[in-house]
C-alpha cells in the first residue's frame, strides 16, 4: 500500500490482466480458463482485446467468460497499440501482461505479485517459462542486444553454439531459470509491472508493431534505475509465435524490432554496424539455402523462406520509424 492510500474493498481488483489476441480463438480460451482455474489469492480483473480476428475469437470468449470484458477491434492495432489501449484504461495498482497462448500453472499469477511486491526495486518482473512437455523455454527473458551479440547472430555463430553464453549470450542458456536473478528484459508475454511505473514511462512505444516493444519498455526502466527480475516460482506454458502469419513473417518482424532496439539503445557511432549484421545475417542464409536448393533439390521450403525474408530488407533494416498504420 502506498503511503496515504486507504486499504482495498475486499473485492476491489488489485490487478488487471490484459491479454491482446489475433486469430487465437481456443489458444486464448485456454489461457483464460487456466489463470482462472489457477489463481487463488490474488484479486484480478481480466480485459482482452482482440486485434480484428477472423476465427469468432470475441464472440467466443464473450460466451464462455461473461465475466470478462473484452473490445472488439475493427483493425489490427499490433501489440504494442493494443497494450496501451488495455492499460490506459485499468484502474488497478499492478498490471500483467499475458499471452492467449499460454496456461497458468498453479499458483503463477499469486506468487509473481507476491514476488513483485516483494522487490519493488525491479519495477518489471516475470516468471519460468515452459513448452507443453515440460521443457524448458528460455523466452521468458533475455540479455540485451550489444554489437557482440548481434555479430554472433549475424555470423550463425550463436547458432552453432546455441548453449555459449560466450557465443550466444543474449539467451543465457547456461541458466535453467530455476533461480532468481536479475535481467535485462522480461519478455511481454508474461510480464508484471506497477501501474505507476507503466504509465511513467508511458506504456510501450507504439512504434513497434510487434516485436521488441518489451525490450524497449525494460530498457527504458533500467535507465531510471529500475531492475527487472525473474522468479522461477511463478510458472506458464507459453508456445511463442502462435499469432505470426509465416515463420518468414515473424522473421522479418523481429529483425525490424531488433533494428529500433539498436538505433534507440545504442551510440549512433554503433548503429550501421547492427544494420550491417541484420544484412549479413538475412543475406548469408538466403545465398547458402538458395544454392543448397538448387545444386541438391533439398531444403527448398528453407530456401522459400530466407528469400522471402530477404525480399523484405529495405523494410526491416529501417526499423520502426512511425506508430504503423494498422492493417
Amino acid at each position: 500500500m502506498t503511503a496515504g492510500s486507504l486499504p482495498l474493498a475486499p473485492d476491489t481488483p488489485e490487478l488487471t490482466v490484459i491479454i491482446v489476441s489475433y486469430n487465437t480463438r481456443e489458444l486464448t480460451l485456454k489461457a483464460i480458463e487456466t489463470l482462472h482455474d489457477t489463481t487463488r489469492a490474488t484479486r484480478f480483473r481480466t480485459v482482452v482485446l482482440d486485434n480484428a480476428s477472423s476465427d469468432g475469437s470475441a464472440e467466443a470468449i464473450t460466451r464462455a467468460f461473461p465475466q470478462v470484458e473484452v473490445i472488439a477491434s475493427q483493425e489490427n492495432l499490433g501489440f504494442a497499440r493494443a497494450n496501451n489501449i488495455l492499460a490506459a484504461a485499468a484502474r488497478t495498482e499492478w498490471l500483467l501482461l499475458l499471452n492467449p497462448d499460454t496456461e497458468c500453472h498453479a499458483g503463477a499469477i499469486d506468487n509473481l505479485l507476491a514476488f513483485s511486491k516483494a522487490n519493488p526495486r525491479a519495477g518489471i518482473t516475470g516468471g519460468r517459462t515452459v513448452f507443453p512437455d515440460g521443457s524448458l523455454n528460455i523466452a521468458s527473458c533475455w540479455r540485451r542486444i550489444t554489437p557482440w551479440s548481434a555479430f554472433c547472430k549475424g555470423t550463425g555463430l550463436s547458432g552453432v553454439f546455441a548453449g555459449s553464453t560466450l557465443f550466444n549470450p543474449e539467451t543465457m542458456a547456461d541458466w535453467k531459470r530455476d533461480s532468481v536473478r536479475e535481467v535485462d528484459i522480461v519478455q511481454g508475454s508474461f510480464l508484471m509491472i506497477r501501474r505507476a511505473l507503466w504509465e511513467e514511462l508511458g506504456g510501450f512505444d507504439p512504434k513497434y508493431f510487434m516485436y521488441g516493444e518489451e525490450a524497449d519498455l525494460c530498457l527504458r526502466a533500467r535507465e531510471l534505475g529500475y531492475r527487472p527480475m525473474i522468479t522461477p516460482d511463478a510458472e506458464i506454458m507459453h508456445l511463442v509465435g502462435a499469432a505470426s502469419r509465416t515463420r518468414a513473417h515473424k522473421y522479418v518482424l523481429s529483425a525490424k524490432g531488433r533494428m529500433t532496439l539498436m538505433e534507440r539503445h545504442w551510440p549512433a557511432w554503433q548503429v550501421p554496424f547492427g544494420r550491417a549484421t541484420l544484412a549479413f545475417w538475412a543475406g548469408s542464409r538466403t545465398l547458402v539455402f538458395g544454392i543448397v536448393a538448387r545444386l541438391t533439390g533439398r531444403k527448398r521450403a528453407r530456401a522459400a523462406h530466407w528469400a522471402e525474408v530477404w525480399s523484405q530488407r529495405h523494410d526491416f533494416l529501417e526499423g520502426y520509424k512511425d506508430p504503423p498504420r494498422a492493417g
